[in-house]
């Protein structure tokens, strides 16, 4: 295969993202559903001891997964003109990489189960590294597949993964009403992309062999790498600290109010991430192009989602016991103080689409340390003062650490920090007024909670609006919303993409 084998088609790259953006939402809300009926289910079929024993293996498994790709994916769909032997060789460094990792997980088995003084937690450590494999196996083939900018493809074969994972987990109940039957469903969710993936990219390794400037594309896949596994401990030193400190109580309160702030986030950043990183990627040696994508996406990610952090934020007391029961009331607080951080967090995750498009993750990788370095210092900081401390120095830090993020970005590249102030500024700013202004108005909303979190949303969404139409850049992004809305979709990149 040439190298323009590997790229999407010509005049493709609008229509694709516009497309992409619609069907990858689509999967991910089919994939969410799917989630939520294995834990309504399997809960009926599985004792908690079975789900404990999983969530046992979890922290290793999440662990050793920092590593398994070696971030070789992303240089495979950020590199410009990559050819079939640069692929050939990333296919087997993959597969090698998840190998040995498989091993390790063999070999650590025992020491795991040993710690839980757990026996059954030794043979299911030992067969995720079935798990590692398969996902070896198929990432440089899922890798091709987002190159092209396949994501009708790649969204089938989600839905159809999570879907038939969820039915195999349930049919293995009948045969061993075990944890085994998780294990079931996890390894077919890991297969059969796979297999898939293999079927729909129709390339094909060869055998594995020396390449010339592969160096350049591991040192990127390292930087990659280097982040994850310093973002790992931003993301879950908190936990750590609180649990052993305070106890499982304030761990409990902290971790319910953490993932209901953020797991909202996460399902419209993480799919979007899908399509933007390729679009950008195949747009980084056109300045104006490129900067003009990213400028018109990103505001239409605050408008979405900056409202909706406002209004639950503002109406934590009422939102906690309504979603979670009266015996969370004690979270609402902490969720209050989280709230300011998923302010700030729609704006600064996409960040990282940035660096990686522009190929810099030594960058990425080196902004991944300072966010760990002052994430860590920021939950001893709030440490002494139990959970409720450590969310709203964890919600400083996040607003300390933002400017000095796009300076970074803007230092190199084609969007500069001044760019994303004047995009973002009318939305961030709207969206603090209106969680004022909901908060404000708390005491006369109607007593009924349904109708008045209705109310309060309707307040979040129609204030940031009215702040952003104060804005020519609200403006301008309020214009490309309205677009959408008879499912224009492609219009959310620039008019003279591709």
């Amino acid at each position: 295969m040439e190298a323009n084998a590997f790229d999407p088609p010509e005049g493709s790259l609008r229509r694709s993202v516009g497309r992409g953006a619609i069907v990858t939402a689509m999967a991910q809300s089919v994939r969410v559903a799917t989630q939520i009926i294995s834990v309504i289910v399997l809960s009926r079929l599985l004792s908690p001891q079975d789900f404990g024993v999983v969530a046992m293996c979890a922290p290793v498994l999440a662990f050793i997964a920092l590593f398994q790709d070696f971030g070789l994916t992303q240089a495979t769909i950020q590199k410009t003109g990559i050819r079939h032997d640069e692929v050939n060789s990333l296919f087997w460094i993959n597969v090698a990489v998840s190998a040995v990792l498989a091993c390790v997980l063999a070999g650590a088995a025992p020491l795991v189960a040993a710690f839980y003084g757990e026996p059954r937690v030794s043979g299911l450590v030992a067969a995720l590294g079935l798990q590692i494999m398969a996902y070896g196996l198929g990432a440089q083939h899922l890798a091709l597949l987002t190159r092209r900018m396949q994501f009708t493809r790649l969204a089938i074969i989600d839905v159809a993964s999570a879907v038939t994972g969820l039915a195999v987990s349930i049919a293995w109940t009948f045969i061993d009403r075990s944890y085994w039957a998780l294990f079931a469903g996890t390894l077919t969710g890991a297969v059969l992309p796979t297999l898939c993936y293999w079927v729909s990219s129709r390339w094909r390794p060869g055998m594995p062999r020396k390449v010339e400037g592969i160096g350049q594309l591991l040192n990127f896949g390292a930087g990659i790498t280097g982040f994850n596994f310093a973002n790992f401990f931003a993301r879950n030193l908190d936990n750590v600290l609180i649990g052993k400190y305070w106890g499982e109580a304030q761990l409990g309160l902290y971790d319910r109010a953490y993932k209901l702030l953020l797991f909202p986030l996460s399902q419209i950043t993480n799919p979007l991430s899908k399509v933007m990183v390729p679009a950008l990627s195949r747009l980084k040696d056109e300045p104006d192009r490129y900067r003009s994508a990213y400028l018109r996406v990103m505001p239409l990610i605050l408008l979405v989602a900056l409202p909706g952090v406002a209004f639950a934020t503002a109406m934590s007391d009422v939102l906690i016991p309504f979603v979670l029961g009266e015996q969370w009331r004690q979270s609402a607080p902490i969720f209050l103080a989280l709230g300011f951080a998923g302010l700030l967090q729609p704006l600064n995750n996409p960040a990282g689409w940035l660096f990686v498009s522009q190929g810099r993750s030594g960058d990425f990788m080196r902004w991944g340390i300072v966010t760990a370095v002052t994430s860590v210092l920021a939950f001893l900081i709030g440490l002494p003062y139990g959970a409720l401390g450590v969310a709203i120095a964890y919600a400083v830090s996040e607003y300390m650490r933002t400017p000095f993020l796009w300076l970074y970005i803007g230092k190199t590249g084609p969007l500069k920090a001044h760019h994303v102030l004047r995009a973002a500024t009318p939305f961030v700013l709207g969206a603090h007024l209106a969680l004022a202004a909901v908060w404000f108005a708390k005491p006369f909303l109607p007593q009924q909670h349904i109708v008045a979190m209705a109310g309060a949303v309707v307040l979040s969404y129609v204030t940031t609006i009215l702040v952003s139409l104060c804005f020519a850049a609200g403006r301008e992004a309020l214009r490309e919303a309205l677009k959408l809305v008879p499912m224009r979709a492609p219009a959310a990149v620039p008019s003279g993409a591709k």
